[in-house]
């Protein structure tokens, strides 16, 4: 990611440009999700990233009723990070040789998606804060908690598909 510092020279720009990558991301991920469900074996596995493909959509349009607020017609931005996980994502679910294998290395792809987007959440959220936009604050502050309780979620399917990937090697 670069920044043109001549552009973005305070917080609240700075703010929106964050935002707009998560609108990015977002968006990436929702079109990666559909995939990894069909890719999944194991019926929880499958359940929680079906459930988080319906959160990353409204997820999605809160960043975007941010945006639609604060910066009227977003300049488009391609989240990198996200699209270079999800392309290496694919390519780890796509050398998996069975089931469980399979299922670990989603679990494994979709892990450091949630840890990334915990991470952006929560900077924006206290860039949020910081400039006094308190009722986007309060968008972000929930989409940071279904973050991380997704995060939580794959963790407790991996203590489970990790072991049987383990065996099935």
């Amino acid at each position: 990611m670069r920044f043109h510092i001549a552009h973005i020279d305070n917080l609240r720009k700075l703010y929106i440009d964050q935002v707009q990558h998560l609108h990015s991301a977002e968006a990436q991920i929702i079109e990666a999700l559909p995939k990894m469900v069909e890719a999944a074996a194991d019926p929880e596995l499958k359940q929680a990233l079906q459930t988080h493909l319906e959160q990353t959509r409204e997820q999605l349009s809160r960043v975007q009723q941010i945006l639609d607020q604060t910066a009227g017609t977003p300049e488009p931005k391609k989240n990198k990070p996200i699209a270079a996980m999800i392309d290496e994502g694919n390519d780890i679910i796509g050398d998996s040789k069975n089931d469980p294998v399979r299922d670990a290395s989603i679990i494994a792809v979709c892990q450091r998606i949630e840890h990334y987007e915990i991470a952006a959440y929560a900077t924006v959220h206290n860039f949020a804060e910081i400039i006094g936009e308190t009722d986007e604050a309060t968008l972000l502050e929930k989409s940071l908690d279904e973050e991380k309780n997704a995060n939580e979620i794959l963790t407790s399917i991996a203590d489970f598909a990790n072991t049987r990937a383990d065996r099935a090697a």
